[in-house]
């Protein structure tokens, strides 16, 4: 059997689930590195012979992906071609004593709250003194600054409160340090992830302090977009809004995932809110920040959304023209509170009201970017693949939302750099620009 034990131990980190898994990959790295580690974030060679795999477990399709990526590094372990698998993240935090019966080539499970055991193993201490240095993983120009762990929300479909705990906030003067080390290795976009944004400040502060943490973080110098995700409806700090409209280097966006419309599948849900209230309050972000892109994602097939409710949906997502939106077949989570629910919908009915959805939402966005065609926006690069260049305005996430693209052939653009950008022409998901 060939093993690697003679080469130099090289650990190889894999990020699977969101930007808060990849900001807790980027800690751990950085912890890492500064115990003289030799660390690689998802190695295209896979030459690394110890392997970490931070894991998601919110619904069956990330679950799956988890579950596969574990079993193929067992089996290259089993083949010799690795030495160490350790997994740690969401999916081993709740079902850690299945993965350890199922997949026992692991040689070790970790929770989300477990970094210096899993250090400890990896033969690396836990520095406290690195407050907020990380190897970043995004492109060099932005990062994820996570300013809070954990979630107080109790809806029934979502089993992150049995992941990741109880809500905890970092301090503001923590963020700001960590926000500043950013700016100077030439971070000029910070998105700010929690898995509950609005209700940062209130375990430490005693009162919602978003708005505190932005006042602070748009003086830095060097950061040029602040970009919020991951908002929730219920108790939204309406002072937020205030700060968005006067300071320029708040992006005018938002991500606040609504999940549903209809007012007793959001009970069931126990968002807290209804039809009406959620209407009211994005009348009230479009009235205070005109110009705001809102993006929200939808769970549909949720236990007892029936052909009438899912109508409503439909109506509501139509009338409300969403600048950005995506949407999910609902997940039956066990121990979740939903899970007492009868799981109704077919899985196959589920995928087609996504796909109309979907489709609806496809209409919309081609509207609203026909009518950016010959207006000039402010763009930001990330990337450059074959003949184009891939850029987006402040009203774009990387990863989920439009794209500004540039003929490379005829215009070069600076990966990184803010280009104003004329739009041209447009499609469903992208805009086509010239630098001016």
């Amino acid at each position: 059997m060939r093993t690697k034990s003679s080469r130099q131990n090289k650990i190889n980190v894999v990020t699977l689930g969101c930007s808060k898994n990849i900001y807790d990959s980027e800690v751990l790295m950085g912890q890492l590195k500064a115990n003289g580690k030799e660390v690689v974030h998802e190695d295209e060679h896979d030459d690394g012979n110890i392997v970490v795999i931070n894991t998601c477990g919110f619904i069956g399709k990330a679950k799956e992906e988890s579950v596969n990526t574990i079993l193929h590094y067992a089996h290259k372990k089993e083949r010799g071609e690795v030495d160490k698998v350790f997994v740690t993240g969401c999916l081993s935090e709740r079902y850690k004593p299945d993965l350890e019966k199922e997949i026992p080539d692991v040689d070790q499970y970790f929770g989300t709250h477990d970094l210096p055991n899993l250090l400890k193993v990896l033969e690396a201490d836990y520095k406290h003194e690195l407050l907020g240095e990380r190897l970043t993983t995004t492109p060099k120009h932005y990062a994820y600054l996570k300013i809070a762990e954990g979630c107080d929300r109790p809806c029934s479909f979502c089993a992150i409160p049995l992941m990741r705990g109880k809500h905890r906030s970092k301090p503001i003067e923590e963020l700001v340090a960590e926000a500043a080390k950013l700016a100077e290795k030439g971070i000029k976009e910070l998105i700010l992830i929690a898995q509950d944004l609005t209700y940062y400040g209130l375990d430490i502060y005693k009162k919602r302090s978003l708005a505190d943490l932005l006042k602070e973080l748009v003086q830095i110098d060097g950061i040029e977009w602040i970009r919020l995700h991951y908002a929730f409806p219920t108790g939204f700090p309406l002072d937020v809004l205030e700060v968005m409209k006067n300071e320029p280097k708040i992006c005018n966006y938002l991500d606040i995932p609504l999940q549903h419309i209809n007012t007793e599948i959001l009970k069931s849900m126990r968002r807290g809110t209804t039809h009406e209230k959620t209407n009211k309050l994005l009348q009230q972000f479009r009235e205070a920040v005109p110009n705001m892109a809102i993006r929200t994602t939808l769970i549909v097939g949720y236990p007892g959304e029936t052909e009438e409710i899912f109508e409503e949906l439909k109506q509501w997502v139509a009338n409300t023209r969403f600048d950005r939106l995506g949407a999910f077949a609902y997940s039956h989570e066990e121990n979740t509170h939903a899970a007492t629910l009868e799981d109704d919908v077919p899985e196959a009915e589920k995928e087609r009201r996504v796909a109309e959805i979907m489709e609806i939402q496809s209409q919309i966005s081609w509207e609203l970017n026909q009518q950016k065609i010959g207006n000039t926006y402010k763009c930001i690069f990330d990337r450059k693949e074959g003949n184009y260049f891939f850029g987006r305005t402040e009203f774009d996430s990387p990863d989920v939302d439009n794209d500004v693209i540039v003929d490379a052939r005829k215009h070069y653009v600076q990966i990184g750099q803010f280009v104003n950008i004329k739009i041209t022409a447009a499609g469903d998901f992208d805009l086509q620009g010239v630098p001016v």
